[in-house]
């Protein structure tokens, strides 16, 4: 059975959102001090310009319109909040002039109220000023409208970036899992097979140590997390549990080697990464045979890359055996490949061709990393 592929789902339109919980604390915060600084900047010109210091009693109103007016755009938005970004700017227009028209209204009234003879000399009342206010207020009021709709779509994207890498990590994760736990069904149903036969031919002891190794082995699989990592050492402590069970079925048939040096023991690993090679390699090299056959995992330093090998005496993927990566060695391979490609991207290399003097060579190039020893 090949492992199905898991892939991240692809990332839908954006959707103008004016409604995240974090949105009003940051909307009056924006609004509170780009109207106030707004106001002061308007107040401080008036009095260079020679305006009394009260000239705040006209530039206050004509400010508190625009930022209840701003407010009242607010609430249109999240109306129209369906439209696209481009649609929403256009369809704001006219309520955008609307505000710079109640602008130029209230500093047209206020004027004439506080500095009738100012007002009537300069011509303030007149539809020239009006207008031009108008134009001013309205530029300005935009200028609200766009950056709102700036920000709010900056946010947007925001929120769907992050929902897309935790939805694409929740895939990663879950085919890392997927991989590590697709354990060889033949495994179970041999090791059953042979307890059944041991309890059969009334050889308890035996039975019972086989029982023990399967449950420990399945114990570590399971207990585990797939996504973390386990030093060499420990893993090979794994591999010795899974052998203890199949030197139970084939005694001297199977026989192991080890040739690990010591700076590789601390060495990191995903958990249970050999398991699957040293399954294969006892399927075609020492199963099929009557005399049996040996199998040695190797481990070495190579700058900064571990390089660990699985390497056994069989017949090899030749015309007499089973192809690499098809429906000989299939699940165990494949797997095995998968789970460095999602782990370490590009950062690894995995090879598996028929050994010169016969045999099967797995060859595994990791990044070298080490684990700390407790003492």
């Amino acid at each position: 059975m090949r492992a199905t592929r898991i892939s991240s789902a692809r990332a839908s339109p954006v959707k103008f959102d004016l409604t995240h919980p974090d949105s009003n604390r940051l909307f009056w915060t924006l609004q509170l001090g780009g109207w106030g600084g707004v106001m002061f900047f308007s107040y401080t010109t008036a009095l260079v310009n020679g305006r009394a210091w009260d000239a705040w009693q006209v530039t206050l109103p004509v400010y508190l319109v625009g930022f209840v007016g701003t407010i009242a755009l607010r609430y249109l938005l999240r109306w129209w909040r369906g439209l696209p970004p481009l649609a929403l700017a256009g369809a704001m227009l006219l309520p955008t002039a609307a505000v710079g028209a109640a602008m130029s209204i209230t500093l047209s009234y206020m004027w004439m109220l506080m500095e009738p003879e100012m007002a009537a000399k300069e011509e303030s009342s007149g539809l020239g000023f009006w207008l031009g206010a108008m134009v001013s207020y309205t530029y300005l009021v935009l200028a609200w409208t766009f950056l709102y709709i700036t920000l709010r779509v900056y946010r947007a994207l925001q929120i769907q970036t992050r929902q897309a890498l935790e939805a694409t990590s929740m895939a990663h994760q879950a085919q890392l899992k997927m991989l590590r736990y697709q354990l060889n069904p033949h495994f179970l149903f041999n090791t059953l097979n042979a307890i059944s036969t041991l309890i059969l031919d009334r050889d308890t002891p035996t039975a019972n140590r086989m029982v023990q190794g399967l449950s420990a082995f399945l114990r570590h699989s399971l207990d585990n997390d797939p996504m973390q990592r386990v030093s060499l050492h420990q893993e090979i402590e794994a591999i010795r549990l899974y052998l203890d069970i199949e030197k139970v079925r084939f005694a001297d048939r199977l026989r192991l080697h080890l040739d690990i040096t010591e700076e590789c023991r601390d060495a990191l690993l995903p958990s249970l990464l050999l398991q699957p090679l040293v399954e294969n390699a006892i399927k075609y090299a020492v199963a099929g045979r009557v005399q049996g056959g040996s199998l040695e995992i190797r481990a070495r330093r190579e700058g900064a890359m571990l390089v660990l090998t699985v390497v056994d005496d069989g017949p090899g993927a030749g015309p007499d055996g089973p192809q690499p990566a098809g429906a000989g060695h299939g699940v165990g391979l494949a797997n095995t490949q998968d789970r460095l490609r999602v782990l370490y991207g590009e950062r690894q290399r995995f090879s598996a061709r028929d050994c010169e003097k016969g045999g099967f060579e797995v060859r595994m190039d990791l990044p070298f990393e080490l684990a700390q020893r407790v003492r």
